[in-house]
């Protein structure tokens, strides 16, 4: 059996992805850090859909906590195989770079640019071996426009940007695409501290994107029928910058 994990995929846009995945007909594994609660709602609304869904809890920072809650996922799983990674997970530490602090620069890269090379490079020989995988890499505006207040954030997705265009030509020929969107303002609860009235009047749509459009995304870029496109970064802003 094929199936997909999604990286913070308890709340926001990860749940949203995994519920796209679920109603595409994948069994979905769900990875979170700490909150059960929100991941086992997730868990059930996966369940709702008639799908397979599992819970994963690890954090994407540690390569020893990936590594362990694979080998015993692949324990349980002799012949199943993770066909979809989506690489969702991702923490803010906003502050100027004058005032920010070791460890808000370390966990917000650790968290997501560390979190997709030691996750992606586990899950690539499965897909190498079976000649059918799909990467897809959650980044943001910030990693193409950079955004102020972030440094941080700005130099994890716009590593992940490079990183997956690099790793879509090493494995192109085995079937495996690798591409990467980059949503704007998305009304999840990680912008919920913004001033999105203020914000609004910056994007050309004059609103905050849903989680669901993201997924809608996701899920194309995860179905066969994309299997000709890799390499690609695509923006979900609403026209916010192109």
């Amino acid at each position: 059996m094929e199936y997909a994990l999604v990286t913070g995929g308890s709340r926001g846009i990860g749940k949203a992805i995994a519920l796209e995945l679920a109603r595409r007909g994948m069994p979905v594994i769900i990875n979170y850090l700490s909150n059960v609660e929100a991941a086992q709602q997730a868990k059930a609304e996966v369940e709702s859909l008639g799908v397979k869904a599992e819970l994963m809890p690890f954090d994407t920072a540690s390569p020893d906590a990936i590594e362990s809650a694979l080998e015993q996922w692949a324990e349980k799983h002799p012949d199943d195989y993770i066909q979809v990674l989506v690489n969702n997970a991702g923490v803010r530490r906003d502050n100027l770079m004058i005032f920010m602090q070791d460890e808000e620069w370390h966990q917000v890269l650790d968290t997501t640019l560390n979190g997709f090379f030691y996750l992606t490079r586990r899950l690539l020989k499965d897909m190498l071996t079976h000649r059918n995988g799909r990467v897809v890499n959650v980044t943001s505006l910030s990693g193409i426009k950079g955004l102020p207040g972030q440094a941080n954030y700005s130099a994890a997705k716009a590593a992940v940007i490079g990183a997956t265009k690099a790793l879509a030509q090493e494995v192109a020929q085995r079937k495996v695409t690798v591409n990467a969107v980059a949503p704007g303002f998305i009304d999840t609860d990680m912008t919920k501290d913004l001033d999105v009235s203020e914000l609004k009047k910056l994007v050309p749509m004059r609103r905050f994107g849903k989680p669901e459009e993201v997924a809608s995304l996701v899920g194309f870029l995860a179905s066969p029928q994309a299997a000709y496109i890799t390499g690609q970064v695509i923006s979900i802003n609403g026209g916010l910058y192109t």
